[in-house]
């Protein structure tokens, strides 16, 4: 079966892990000039599921996708508040971890993917011409205040995860 929603969005997935790869210099030095746009390139990857998938598949079986989208809509808020940080060793540690679990379900055989290209295969054009033309997502510079990576470790803790935990483990 033809999947070009599912393809769109793994090859973005793909596209964001080359990026972020090439961001990590060593354990100590980040080079923002690939970190910038992996933020940038999530966010608005995340912003695409968010605005135009969602909605779409939503609109077509909203008892199914009230089903299964909260558990991803939860780490999208998590992804996007681990954005807000400078990124360090540990941040980045977290951000593959959670992105390597969120990507494989929604890539998966009848993931996330598979269920909304079913949902939505008679709209898959018109989705893809709004998927191509999403702008990019306006940045501020990374914010090096506590608040702002406490307010991510919360956004993980809702999502199920834990900073801290994770960290350990990741080590």
């Amino acid at each position: 079966m033809n999947k070009p929603l599912h393809q769109f969005f793994t090859a973005d997935h793909h596209r964001l892990e080359k990026l972020l790869d090439k961001a990590i210099i060593s354990i100590h030095e980040i080079d923002m000039t690939f970190y910038m746009p992996f933020r940038s390139g999530l966010l608005r990857h995340i912003k695409m599921e968010e605005n135009i998938l969602f909605p779409a598949a939503k609109a077509i079986d909203m008892i199914k996708m009230q089903e299964i989208l909260p558990q991803f809509r939860l780490e999208h808020g998590a992804l996007t508040a681990l954005m807000v940080p400078p990124p360090t060793n540990n941040l980045i540690k977290i951000i593959k971890h959670i992105l390597e679990k969120h990507d494989f379900e929604e890539e998966k055989p009848g993931g996330l993917y598979d269920i909304c290209e079913s949902l939505t295969h008679a709209q898959t054009q018109n989705l893809l011409n709004q998927l191509t033309t999403t702008p990019e997502v306006p940045l501020h510079p990374p914010n090096p205040t506590p608040f702002a990576f406490e307010a991510a470790k919360r956004a993980l803790i809702r999502a199920g995860y834990d900073y801290d935990v994770l960290v350990k483990l990741e080590s």
